[in-house]
């Protein structure tokens, strides 16, 4: 058996003398295939505990080299075996090893299997003079930070990666399961969705136009997109249910603990969806259930953070996944933030946005249950959202859904499907000729419809409680920083 390990918590663990090699998680399936094999990983220290234990490997009394071992590592075999003895400076923190041996079972209540060791390859030895991650030290997220070509290699980020990969396939699997067809919306497109201009504009690098030639590249100004919903309508017009999921990108110029210049976003829309609560029950299902699965399956992954990143947030988790979210309207909220026994830097009025101070503050004031705000004011949102026709507090049928530790999580709308209301606000904003395909949707056996969209990173700050956007995505982009 060859398993690729960093210096992750569910490597080997060897103690020195005994030399007791430990599998972790899927051990138990391989304990019933195989006597004998092959585990790989990179060196990390002898630990007890979970959140500290790595991929250690200690050098044990005779344990020699190996002459058998390939040109690109040294193996050493027990003292039965012919070899050299094993120095422990060549086999150093951070290495890659191949150790050899049989799978026995395992007397420690979290695994049911070890691996007993018999020889050590080093595969590819460390320099831990220049290695950033050091020996018995663990290090606050934002050090790692700076280091994203290693950082995946700790147990916080190995962590945090293989729940980034559970989420993503409880995401696919939620929808798949419901009904929805999975569409690749465009990276490049001609369309600013939310119209706020923080779009980064793309063409050709040091690229001469010659006289009077379109100085565009597509011919029309394009930009990386900010969100796949208006593609989607299309889709949508063709399948009642659709959703995409993957990379959008705002220019925003914020280095705070809440923005990144590139992230994920999971958006969905429903044909025939003909009140808020169709969508309001669309993100209640896609969160508890997706949440439910990642917890199952990656427990110890979501332990570390709960543990040790955020204690008390496995609780807060639980609380969110009992009850049913709470929902009020935007004219409500506005109330209860003017009522509140606390001074806000941003004083809250009817016809201005929440911000994220609020937005806390609403979160807790229902208990840190997530709750929808929906029917905000018309003058706040997109062109595309439903207009209420509700008198002097003109509104439109939007809804967000908040959530604790991250405040916005969920934004969604019903779409104006009126095509004489949507063309009468397009003219007032200048847009009519550059949206008239989007008129013309309406005009071609259009329906009721609408659809939501959920940022991918701040769904795992929230299950996870990680402060930092930044810690929950491998390379993270944002102002003034784009590392490799």
């Amino acid at each position: 058996m060859r398993l690729l390990h960093a210096l992750q918590p569910i490597g080997l663990r060897v103690h020195w003398g005994e030399l007791e090699a430990k599998l972790g998680r899927g051990a138990e399936e391989g304990c019933k295939r195989l006597e004998e094999g092959v585990e790989r990983g990179c060196l990390g220290r002898v630990a007890r505990t979970w959140f500290f234990a790595a991929v250690p490997l200690l050098p044990a009394p005779g344990m020699r080299q190996d002459p058998n071992c390939s040109e690109f590592g040294k193996r050493w075999k027990s003292d039965s075996q012919q070899g050299r003895t094993l120095k422990s400076s060549e086999l150093t923190f951070g290495s890659s090893v191949e150790v050899q041996g049989k799978l026995i079972q395992s007397p420690h209540k979290r695994q049911n299997v070890e691996l007993a060791a018999e020889n050590i390859c080093v595969v590819g030895p460390c320099d831990v003079q220049a290695f950033p991650l050091k020996y018995k030290t663990h290090h606050p997220l934002d050090y790692l930070r700076q280091f994203p070509h290693v950082r995946c290699k700790t147990n916080s980020l190995g962590a945090l990666l293989r729940l980034r990969s559970e989420a993503t396939a409880a995401i696919h699997s939620f929808f798949k399961d419901n009904g929805y067809l999975h569409v690749h919306t465009p990276i490049i497109t001609s369309n600013d969705c939310e119209g706020a201009g923080e779009i980064f504009q793309v063409e050709p690098a040091n690229e001469e136009r010659e006289p009077g030639e379109n100085p565009h590249f597509f011919d029309v100004p394009a930009f990386l997109t900010v969100s796949g919903q208006l593609h989607l309508e299309v889709i949508a017009g063709a399948f009642s249910k659709v959703y995409t999921f993957g990379p959008t990108f705002r220019a925003d110029n914020s280095q705070s603990r809440r923005h990144l210049a590139e992230f994920y976003m999971v958006e969905a829309e429903l044909a025939f969806a003909e009140s808020l609560q169709d969508i309001m029950q669309a993100m209640e299902d896609l969160f508890k259930k997706v949440t439910d699965a990642v917890l199952s399956s990656c427990p110890r992954d979501a332990e570390l953070f709960h543990k040790h990143v955020a204690p008390g947030q496995e609780a807060k988790v639980e609380r969110m996944l009992k009850n049913q979210f709470i929902t009020m309207s935007y004219t409500e909220a506005i109330e209860i933030l003017k009522r509140a026994h606390q001074e806000f830097i941003y004083k809250p009025e009817w016809g201005r946005d929440l911000q994220s101070e609020h937005e806390r503050y609403l979160v807790q004031h229902c208990g840190e249950i997530p709750v929808f705000v929906f029917n905000y004011p018309y003058d706040l949102k997109p062109f595309y959202m439903r207009d209420n026709e509700d008198g002097a507090q003109h509104t439109v049928a939007a809804v967000d859904l908040l959530v604790p530790g991250v405040g916005e999580l969920c934004g969604g709308s019903l779409r104006e499907d009126r095509p004489d209301f949507l063309q009468s606000r397009l003219q007032r904003l200048g847009l009519e000729d550059t949206y008239q395909w989007y008129i013309d949707l309406r005009r071609f056996g259009s329906t009721p419809h609408g659809g939501f969209g959920m940022g991918f990173e701040r769904y795992l700050r929230c299950i996870l409680g990680v402060e930092n956007i930044k810690d929950v995505i491998p390379f993270p982009r944002f102002s003034h920083s784009c590392i490799l």
